[in-house]
């Protein structure tokens, strides 16, 4: 299979493309940082004899993300599945104290970009009448979480999508899955928390996470089932937490 997967330079998209690697699948993978994505595309050909081509471009701008799909439709042709990955939350504050460059900086990374990508990426599949999109949503997209206003509310979003977007392609062969972690062991909360590394490590203390790895065997799983299967949405969290809001901690585990 050939695999596009955005946002593969850190955290789950990183383990996306080293699960995809592993099991002899080519990739074109994408980022902010080109340091970081010919580290990772060298890795991987080494360890695991396969292609891997990258682009260095911010899915915010539109004209960045037309130019990347089309130098992969010209190399590649139609990829066979698409992960729509980049996504981010920046900031944790009541609606009334919001921040509004984070705002639009998560709308424009968690909803336009994703938009864009599979805007440019879904004719091809359908010219081909194939194709796999898997989205990488979260729990804050199922429940919303206090403080959590517009990061849940891009998220929530990325389940519409999905949805819509499964009713749209069906007809083109074109599976579209939306897989919702909960809270994951990554670069996430450092982001959020604007590289405020006490805040960062505080996030899931207590209890064991999802790593990005579990993300990535998850997705791996779903893109690998027979062709007349799609798993249309999932949401996983570590076994401490039920939920967007609701987790446990040691100290609790041990009262109880």
């Amino acid at each position: 299979m050939k695999v596009v997967i955005t946002g593969a330079t850190a955290g789950i998209g990183r383990a996306l493309a080293e699960e995809f690697a592993r099991n002899g699948h080519d990739l074109w993978i994408t980022g902010r940082r080109t340091d970081r994505l010919t580290e990772i595309s060298a890795q991987l050909q080494k360890e695991y004899n396969v292609t891997v081509n990258y682009t260095c471009f911010d899915i915010r701008e539109r004209a960045a993300v037309e130019n990347a799909v089309a130098t992969i439709a010209a190399d590649w042709g139609a990829p066979d599945i698409l992960i729509n990955n980049a996504g981010l939350a920046l900031g944790l504050s009541g609606i009334e104290n919001g921040d509004v460059d984070q705002w639009e900086t998560m709308i424009d990374t968690n909803l336009k970009g994703l938009l864009y990508m599979t805007r440019h990426i879904a004719p091809l599949m359908v010219k081909e009448k194939k194709g796999h999109i898997i989205n990488i949503g979260s729990t804050a997209g199922k429940t919303v979480y206090p403080n959590g206003n517009v990061y849940c509310a891009t998220k929530h979003a990325v389940v519409a999508l999905s949805e819509g977007m499964r009713i749209d392609l069906m007809n083109y062969n074109i599976k579209v899955t939306a897989i919702n972690p909960g809270m994951v062991d990554t670069e996430f909360s450092w982001v959020r928390f604007s590289g405020d590394e006490d805040k960062a490590s505080k996030t899931y203390d207590g209890f064991e996470p999802l790593h990005a790895a579990d993300v990535a065997r998850t997705a791996y799983y779903c893109a690998t089932l027979p062709e007349h299967v799609c798993l249309n949405e999932i949401t996983m969290t570590c076994t401490r937490q039920a939920n967007g809001i609701f987790k446990t901690t040691d100290a609790a585990v041990q009262q109880s």
